[in-house]
This record gives C-alpha cells, structure tokens and sequence, in this order.
C-alpha cells in the first residue's frame, strides 16, 4: 500500500492525476500511463523517484512533498522540452 501511494504521488506530481484517474480516463488504451509516457517523462519520473527518496529520508510530509515534486518536474520538463524542440528546429550549437 505504501508504494502505491509513493507511486500515486509521483504520478501526480508528474501527470497530474493518479493512475486509477488514468485508467477511467483511458479504458480502451492498453497499459499504464507510464506505457504512454515521452522519453522525457520517463526521465523526469526516474528524477523523481530519486528525490522523493531523499525528501522522505528528511522526514517531510506527503503534501509538502507533493508541492516540491510538481515544481521540480514543472521545470525539469519544461527544461528537456525546450532543449529538444531546439535540438529539432537546428538551433543547437554542434
């Protein structure tokens, strides 16, 4: 039960909804959201699921967890996004 809450935490934090929330959303889709998830947000979670560790560790609660995960995923995705639509639009530096 404990690491599906963990679980449903970081999908929130990441996805803005749990993964029941998910499914009901997506019946006819095969899988999990993760299954469905970018490259990037695969490496965001995997970032994620690091820090949640660490944030635990230090004793913080699950809503102030909740707050510091969403923030980092935010800018983490908004940083890969970006570097990747640069990559692909030829603004890059070789």
């Amino acid at each position: 039960m404990t690491y599906a809450s963990e679980a449903d935490l970081l999908n929130v934090a990441l996805f803005g909804r749990t993964a029941r929330q998910w499914r009901d959303a997506n019946p006819k889709l095969d899988g999990n959201m993760r299954d469905h998830a970018t490259i990037e947000q695969l490496l965001v979670l995997a970032n994620l699921e690091s820090l949640n560790a660490e944030l635990i560790h230090m004793g913080l609660p699950s809503g102030e967890r909740l707050t510091k995960l969403n923030a980092i995923a935010i800018r983490q995705m908004r940083t890969l996004t970006a570097s990747a639509a640069r990559l692909l639009g030829g603004g890059g530096k070789a």
